[in-house]
């Protein structure tokens, strides 16, 4: 057995999407894997039979195949990829689950998106990109073409890697699939997603955002559209926040009756995402929304009816664990299906009920799997061969007290060399969000920090999701206070408790993960090497020059009314000289998330002041690092910046 090292992460097949034939008998799903010599990932589709004796690889090569979906009959498996090098869009393709090479069966001007079958096989609804005629993007100065001038009129018109938002939208076509014909079925001014067909192939679900100013809310709507040319959409749900958002990942769902659609719907717009999401469902005729679950003060996604129709499966967050649950679709008591703490991000349904999850637990990497009873049953093994040869460290779940007595949950990692009585180096992990959290699940950062002998802890500090709406609302318009003594007090119970050495300590996060981290430096003197990923400290920088004006405008004011709400949630910019901890910066400079410039003034701040600091600059890169080199940097970096001045292992 070894310990973990950076190159690992190459190693890490990353298992997603599971889709279960309507048969039973097998389960699609994609898995993505780091290629260091073409330094990029590649998906490709695969599938396993439901007994989890064969695996069988469906597409080859080095174009990255996505959104396995089967037809109603089971006969063939549509997906999307720009395979064709001949086409640099993404399209959708359609391959016979008896064999044969995938055949490309759109040749769209703008990228195919999403695709949903019609029940009865002979269409597809798709979600298409407008072909790319005006762009967000300068094109690069040596084509033959120089580029033309960006011209902006929306309220937002930044987002991360759809860079400048222009008039670039995206609709719902139909696609025969005898004729191969396609034609518009939503077209105009407005963003449609998340295609979902009634039972009878008669009307199509979708979600879109219709107000006067799209941009300046997020009431996202559910419409129904008779699944014909020239169809009118009506706008089904009438809440004045969001309905199945599509950042949600949840699409609308009809009963088998067809009577009633399952959604997820969002909270007060006032409250942004610090909303607790609720299950939700409504007449096709329209009216008010009813809530099985209404007792549940938790966040739920990816909602599905069994197949008689009377219950509804769902996933919920709660407490450092995501897990299904069930109730009855007219309201009445939760049962949650697993009894393990672990974290499940995805499930799909046959016709007859088999449902396969993505399952992980802070032991073991993602993979796909089933229930039988209240046990789970791998179908998958994936990360099997190499992953049976590492030996990981200790991880367990931690409860303690914050400064003013609320109860903070996470988790910590013990090396897996760990001495008892021998107190280690330690390093606190804080994740983004903020309304996110920590789950039961694998974390490889964390075990390469504890293979290089570092104790990690990694609180759920309030802000976060799965404790419910109070929990997240907290800290709203207050960031870097309560939150920030929350994960001290993770701090200070592993230090207490003689697992931690309180002289070799560090700190780190990525987005608001490196935005707390800032606050936390900026008040607690105690780290002696911090790393703060695509992070912002000087609010009022962030105003106009990140893709979050409505969630400022929402939260803090506008700052020439406010001045004092974002100068108070800007102090470890304006007090920068309360820092004294080491610290490396690291953003991507197309990140139009949390920008790069936030990033540089921090970094500039530090530098002024003479401060042992740096900034790592990932070229290419939005808010999330995709490059496989870079991934492996960043991690490497982490490394040697907390061992220079913590030393690990003495």
């Amino acid at each position: 057995m070894r310990f973990l090292t950076p190159d690992d992460i190459a190693q890490l097949r990353e298992v997603g999407d599971p889709q279960v034939s309507p048969d039973g008998e097998w389960v699609a799903y994609t898995v993505r894997v780091a290629d260091l010599k073409s330094d990029k990932s590649t998906t490709s589709i695969r599938m396993v039979s439901w007994t989890g004796g064969q695996t069988l690889q469906l597409t080859q090569g080095t174009a990255s195949c996505s959104k396995p979906r089967w037809s109603t009959d089971g006969k063939f498996l549509g997906f999307l990829s720009a395979r064709d090098s001949d086409d640099e869009h993404q399209q959708v393709w359609l391959m016979d689950r008896r064999g044969g090479e995938p055949e490309r069966i759109t040749s769209e001007k703008g990228s195919v998106l999403d695709l949903s079958w019609s029940p009865d096989g002979s269409r597809l609804a798709l979600v298409v990109l407008d072909p790319d005629s005006v762009s967000g993007s300068p094109k690069p100065a040596d084509e033959k073409k120089p580029p033309r001038p960006l011209v902006i009129d929306r309220f937002q018109f930044k987002e991360d890697e759809s860079n400048y938002l222009m008039d670039r939208r995206q609709h719902i076509y139909l696609f025969e699939l005898a004729s191969r014909s396609i034609f518009p079925l939503t077209p105009g001014k407005y963003n449609e997603a998340l295609p979902s067909w009634s039972p009878d192939g008669s009307r199509i679900a979708f979600v879109s955002k219709r107000s006067a100013d799209m941009d300046r809310d997020d009431n996202y709507d559910i419409y129904l559209v008779d699944a014909k040319p020239g169809a009118v959409p009506h706008r089904l749900t009438t809440f004045e926040g969001a309905d199945a958002h599509p950042d949600w990942g949840s699409p609308p769902v009809w009963s088998p009756d067809g009577t009633r659609i399952a959604y997820v719907q969002g909270g007060p717009p006032e409250l942004i995402f610090y909303a607790v999401r609720r299950l939700a469902t409504i007449s096709v005729t329209g009216g008010a929304p009813t809530f099985p679950a209404s007792t549940l003060d938790r966040n739920v996604t990816n909602p599905r009816w069994t197949p008689d129709g009377k219950t509804l499966l769902f996933l919920v967050e709660d407490d450092g664990t995501r897990i299904p649950a069930r109730v009855p679709a007219r309201g009445g008591s939760i049962e949650k299906l697993v009894d393990e703490r672990c974290d499940i991000a995805r499930f799909s349904s046959g016709l007859r009920g088999q449902t396969a999850f993505l399952y992980s637990n802070p032991q073991a990497p993602y993979e796909i799997v089933t229930l039988e009873g209240r046990k789970i049953r791998p179908l998958t093994a994936e990360n099997a061969s190499w992953f049976s040869s590492i030996r990981l460290g200790r991880t367990e779940e931690i409860r303690c007290k914050s400064r003013d007595g609320a109860i903070i949950s996470g988790f910590l990692v013990s090396p897996p060399d760990e001495r008892p009585g021998a107190p280690s180096a330690a390093v606190l992990r804080i994740h983004g969000g903020p309304v996110n959290q920590f789950s039961n699940q694998f974390m490889m950062e964390w075990q390469l920090f504890a293979a290089r002998g570092y104790a990690v802890v990694a609180m759920n500090p309030r802000g976060s999701s799965g404790r419910g709406g109070e929990f997240s609302r907290a800290i709203y318009a207050d960031w870097g206070n309560k939150d920030a003594q929350d994960v001290l007090a993770g701090v200070d119970e592993i230090v207490k408790r003689g697992i931690a050495d309180s002289s070799r300590l560090g700190i780190g996060g990525w987005s608001y993960g490196g935005m707390l981290t800032n606050y936390v430096i900026a008040q607690d003197g105690r780290f002696k090497a911090a790393t703060s990923g695509a992070s912002i400290s000087n609010q009022l920088a962030g105003y106009g020059t990140d893709q979050y004006v409505r969630e400022y405008e929402a939260e803090l004011g506008v700052p020439w009314k406010n001045l004092d709400a974002w100068l108070k949630v800007s102090f470890p910019f304006y007090k920068a000289d309360r820092i004294t901890t080491p610290t490396l910066f690291l953003c991507g400079d197309r990140d139009f998330n949390v920008p790069l410039l936030n990033s540089e003034q921090m970094y500039q701040a530090l530098r002024s002041l003479g401060r042992d600091t740096q900034l790592v600059i990932y070229p290419g890169e939005h808010h999330g690092i995709s490059r496989p080199s870079f991934v492996r940097d960043r991690m490497e970096r982490y490394l040697a910046w907390y061992d220079r001045y913590l030393s690990p292992r003495h």
